[in-house]
Order: C-alpha cells, then structure tokens, then sequence
C-alpha cells in the first residue's frame, strides 16, 4: 500500500468561488480518481488521532504553539496506521483513534488495507514528524492568501503555521507541491525525486 501524505492547512474558498480549500479536500478529489485507475483508495483524516483535549487544550483554546506541537498524536498515527500498512505492518489500519466530537475513545476496529491502494492521510503539519510515508503532497498556501482565507474564529491559528513555514519549510521536504494560493487555479510541482 502507498501511504501518502496530504499536508497543509485548512481554509475556505473565497466568497463566490468554488477550489481546493485544504487537505482534506483534495484527499476526497484524489480518493474519486483513483479507482478508477484501478487503485483503490483509503482515507484516514489526521484528525482522527488528535490527543484529547484535555491535552490538546492544556494550554488554551488558542494557544498557536500547542496547535503546532500539542495537537496530533503522531505516534499513534505511525502505530495504528503507517506501520500497519507499510511493508513489515499486517496490512490493516484503524480509521480514528479519538472521536473529537465526543472527546473520547473512538472505538473503531482495524480495517484491511485494501491490496495495492493507496493510503491517504490529510491533514496539517504532518511533515518534520518523523512519519512513514511514501509520498508527501503539500498544499502550499503562502501567508498573505493564508491569512485572508482562515476563518475569523481559527485565525489564532495563523502563527503556528508560519512557525511550521520557517521550521519544517514543508514544500522544500515534500514529494510534490500543489500551490493553492488561488484556490480555483492550484498548479502542481513535482520535486525532482518523483518526475
């Protein structure tokens, strides 16, 4: 199974106009083409391994350096899913961990990883983690489009994402890049390692 990140950060489409607006929605796209390419498909949501909020939270509702570092439970993402699927795991994943809703355990059972798919897994700030992942896709928003398409009640959020720009530089680690400053017109680049 290919397991392939869908890194970047979550935002709307400008007022009228319809595009990509995050990671999870290009999964979804991604994960509507596929089979028909005969690889079938699998998506597990970061968000599904958040750690609980009273962990997530510790510090705050808009805390934006917890939201860097507190929020994903990588090492369960890696145990449950990426080491499951990968060459030496037993080709099985659990779709979530924590229900964010409920703020509980989830309850999900594994799942078989379907025989030569592809997993995605959407999500922000995945890479710099130390994950197993195949590919990487990063969907580069760059700070200004950032700031005039994140949610009023989520802009708190903004500086963990340039902290993420300065620290990680993702689009520099990923495989490839998708620029989404105009959410109706993403451009695709291939680093040189996939073309």
């Amino acid at each position: 199974m290919l397991r392939v990140a869908v890194d970047g950060v979550e935002l709307t489409a400008p007022p009228g106009r319809a595009g990509l607006t995050g990671p999870r929605d290009l999964a979804d796209r991604l994960a509507e083409l596929l089979p028909a390419r005969s690889r079938p498909v699998a998506v597990v949501p970061a968000e599904g391994f958040y750690r609980p909020a009273s962990v997530r939270l510790e510090h705050g509702r808009t805390d934006p350096d917890a939201r860097y570092t507190d929020w994903l439970d990588a090492g369960a993402l890696a145990r449950e899913v990426l080491d499951r699927t990968g060459p030496a795991g037993p080709g099985e994943y659990l779709p979530e961990l924590w229900d964010l809703e409920r703020d509980r355990a989830a309850r999900a059972g594994y799942l078989p990883a379907p025989a030569g798919g592809v997993l995605l897994v959407p999500g922000s700030l995945l890479q710099g983690l130390g994950l197993a992942m195949d590919v990487v896709v990063h969907l580069r928003v760059g700070p200004a489009a950032r700031r005039r398409r994140m949610p009023p009640e989520r802009a708190w959020e903004l500086p963990a994402f340039d902290r993420y720009d300065d620290e990680v530089d993702p689009g520099v680690l990923a495989d490839a890049v998708v620029l989404a400053d105009h959410p109706d017109r993403p451009a695709l680049v291939l680093q040189n390692r996939l073309a």
